[in-house]
């Protein structure tokens, strides 16, 4: 099973679709909020990312919300 972590923001609508996106295809993950959490925030931003959504799977990043990358990453 691979290992995902998303970053978001508790504003984020595309946040929100990749969480529901990962919900209905029955992805476990783990969800750090960077506005609520900054230890996240650091992590974020320690990898060279400002915005989110970021979406590490198995220490793949995809920056936004993007389906084809995400099932890509996941069929592996």
């Amino acid at each position: 099973m691979s290992k995902v972590i998303v970053y978001t923001s508790s504003t984020c609508p595309y946040c929100t679709m990749a969480k529901e996106y990962l919900n209905d295809k029955n992805v476990e993950f783990e969800e750090r909020n960077v506005q609520t959490d900054s230890k996240a925030r650091a992590e974020l931003m320690a990898k060279g990312y400002t915005g989110v959504p970021v979406i590490d799977i198995d220490g793949e990043e995809i920056v936004g919300f993007d389906k084809a990358r995400i099932d890509t990453l996941l069929d592996k």
